[in-house]
């Protein structure tokens, strides 16, 4: 089993996975409400091919220990999650394709970081760090499968460091 240290959470280092969801100078930067909002638009692309986007509020308990077996991706549509408790919390990701057990990147989210996973990258389910935590879930509601699992062999599992 090999082990990943997290890396910090950057919109440059995720982009190859999707994007990062946060309150930015990255952002386009809008004051609405005759100046008592201030909006940050269009923070991710939502994909929804032929289906529809729904919101789901998914709450997720800490992974103890934090080691690596399952990945998940989602051809027909992309998946965002904000955390709502204000807790940080990881992403274990692999590119699009095929699924690589080498090409596994984690990164560590600040708790006011979101992503929103592209459509087909290969993710861990929630890992929540510290307690039990909310997650606000935007991803696609439709006609077709959208969900294809890989269940690594145990000498692929991943440790993730503290």
């Amino acid at each position: 089993m090999r082990t990943i240290t997290p890396e910090p959470l950057t919109a440059d280092a995720f982009a190859p996975f999707g994007d990062v969801i946060e309150a930015s100078d990255r952002a386009e930067v809008m004051p609405i409400n005759y100046g008592w909002t201030t909006r940050f638009n269009a923070l991710a692309d939502v994909a929804v091919g032929d289906g529809h986007a729904i919101l789901s509020i998914f709450r997720s308990k800490p992974l103890t220990p934090p080691v690596l077996k399952i990945f998940e991706r989602h051809p027909l549509g992309s998946q965002a999650f904000m955390p709502l408790n204000g807790r940080p919390f990881l992403l274990a990701v692999a590119p699009p394709g095929e699924f690589d057990p080498a090409a596994v990147r984690v990164f560590r989210a600040a708790p006011t970081q979101g992503v929103n996973y592209a459509r087909g990258t290969w993710h861990h389910f929630l890992l929540a760090l510290e307690a039990e935590s909310d997650f606000l879930v935007v991803d696609r509601e439709g006609p077709g499968d959208n969900l294809d699992e890989v269940e690594l062999a145990e000498a692929d599992w991943i440790a993730v460091a503290p």
